[in-house]
């Protein structure tokens, strides 16, 4: 098939904070030097922001270098004035810490809607020429002859039926070229893990770790206790994880009665029977968080994955004709557990290093490597150094996380071994440990939702007739070994009830998938233990669509 080429200098895959500062600042400096430079942002999501969910608590030094001006351009923040509150969650009390850990300390930073953020972003880099293409999903990078030099990236065809033929509507991908490709896409990443197979960017590396995270937006009675309360932000730990599941949870205020609510889960968890969409009502029932959203209303949710590593799982940051920026290249900072100013940062650096290779007609990996260079002397390194064993930590059990996490305080982040081991999440399910989860039955339509009123009001939506996007090489697999072993744990840790075991008549089981329901959060490929689930790239345009998370 023959397929339209559109030629730019620089090609970013992904619309997220990394990219889209990347972008930006990319533009600035070439005007600044009197440069012309065609740069282009391809999305997947129907539009900028649709895809972006987070907490989120915004450090704006990033921003603050990009956009010194960021308030009378209308950046769209939720709250400026950070309070913070840490609890300890037992099944039916809480006990608060004296002070807040200092890697936690909020002040000086704003809570914003990440949806919201990417937006405004995305019209700012509009408005200096940045082309930029909603709903065109990436779906393989392209190289050149040899094999080695990423010149590319081709989009998804469009119009394909579930049987993989063209329909009426049928429009073929775009190769999309660049001097340099700059990819962006957020944790596991489908074009980064094919990239990271042929090219070798993890050899030597940790792998990579990650957590899921389930998060609403909800408005609240102007009579709630919490927008009278001394804070603004609260996290908490304990309930109901416990102690042996790292993850916690948390609480920001928002404009016009509005509070955003989430629950972390790492997902190096242990337990099979445990499902964190579940986690995450129990964790709303707790009576601190109960009695803040009681009479509430859910006016959004969505989940994601977290790219929860740090330093030791970094990827090689630069190859022949591509950078990786962003959560791609594990940059979020567990320890504050921020990762929007880190991510904003690296696209900056990358941005840096591009022009001048770009100029020098040199787009090799020995000149672009100058972006781990950059990276390595900016304060991204330093916070990325100080938390390099955190997570680790934090996956420890009982008392032991916390003398863990007290030797690292002590020793700027080494502890008693540097650098602590890291397991893969598929690897970590115990057979023996399965109790099944509790299950919060009362569900009201309202302020308790099942997942599927949970994925209508992330406004998620795919075309029915296409091909499914998420493959399971072995099918039988799923009905024997794991189902034997496991009890299916992708029918609970998937947020978005994609996954259900069904049995059929004469007592023969089977994996029904209801792709139409994913929220592009990936649990699935992440936690599957047997490895047997790839996600890629549904038709563009189809997924969540976000816009005040």
């Amino acid at each position: 098939m023959e397929r339209e080429q559109l030629e730019f200098d620089v090609l970013f895959v992904g619309a997220g904070p990394a990219n889209l500062a990347g972008a930006i600042h990319l533009k600035k400096l070439a005007q600044q030097q009197g440069r012309e430079i065609e740069v282009c942002i391809i999305e997947k999501g129907e539009s900028i922001g649709a895809h972006s969910l987070s907490g989120a608590v915004l450090d704006p030094k990033a921003l603050i270098d990009l956009m010194p001006d960021f308030r009378e351009k209308g950046c769209p923040i939720e709250e400026t004035d950070l309070r913070d509150g840490v609890f300890y969650l037992t099944a039916t009390g809480q006990l608060r810490l004296p002070y807040a850990p200092p890697s936690m300390h909020n002040e000086g930073c704003f809570i914003i809607s990440l949806s919201r953020f990417c937006a405004w972003l995305g019209t700012i880099a509009e408005e200096l020429g940045v082309n930029i293409f909603p709903g065109f999903a990436g779906v393989e990078a392209l190289y050149d002859e040899a094999g080695r030099r990423v010149i590319g990236v081709r989009t998804g065809d469009k119009g394909v039926n579930k049987d993989g033929k063209p329909k009426s509507n049928f429009e073929p991908g775009v190769d999309l070229l660049g001097k340099v490709t700059v990819f962006g896409e957020g944790p596991k990443g489908s074009l980064i893990r094919e990239v990271g197979k042929k090219l070798g960017i993890f050899a030597g590396r940790m792998p990579q770790v990650f957590e899921t995270a389930v998060k609403e937006v909800i408005e609240i009675p102007a009579a709630s206790p919490f927008l009278a309360s001394p804070f603004t932000v609260l996290h908490t730990f304990g309930y109901p994880l416990g102690l042996n599941t790292k993850g916690g949870g948390f609480l920001y205020r928002m404009k016009e009665n509005r509070v955003s609510l989430g629950l972390v889960v790492g997902l190096d968890y242990e337990d099979p029977g445990l499902e964190p969409y579940q986690e995450f009502l129990r964790f709303k029932k707790h009576p601190l968080i109960a009695d803040i959203i009681r009479h509430g209303k859910v006016l959004q949710q969505g989940a994601k994955t977290l790219a929860a590593g740090g330093l030791y799982t970094m990827p090689q940051l630069a190859v022949d004709g591509a950078l990786f920026v962003g959560d791609s290249a594990s940059m979020l900072n567990v320890q504050r557990l921020k990762g929007i100013h880190t991510a904003m940062k690296s696209g900056m650096l990358a941005a840096e290093t591009i022009l001048t290779a770009v100029g020098k007609g040199d787009v090799s990996a020995a000149t672009l490597g100058d972006y781990r260079v950059k990276v390595e002397g900016s304060w991204i390194r330093n916070e990325l150094y100080a938390a390099r064993n955190f997570g680790q930590a934090l996956s420890q059990k009982g008392i032991a996380k916390f003398i863990t996490l007290g030797a690292q305080f002590v020793t700027g982040g080494r502890g008693f071994v540097d650098p602590m081991n890291i397991t893969d999440d598929a690897s970590t399910l115990q057979a023996g440990r399965f109790r099944p989860s509790t299950q919060v039955q009362d569900h009201d339509g309202k302020l308790y939702l099942d997942k599927l009123t949970g994925v209508y009001l992330s406004g998620t939506k795919h075309e029915e007739d296409q091909p499914c996007h998420l493959l399971i090489p072995d099918k039988e697999l799923c009905v024997t070994r794991c189902w034997e072993t496991f009890r299916s744990p992708c029918t609970r840790f998937c947020p978005g009830q994609v996954y259900e075991m069904i049995q059929e008549e004469g007592g023969r089981r089977r994996l029904k998938l209801t792709p139409s329901n994913c929220l592009h959060c990936k649990t699935c490929e992440i936690k599957d233990p047997f490895n047997n689930i790839i996600w890629t790239c549904p038709e563009g345009g189809g997924g969540p669509n976000y816009s005040i998370v």
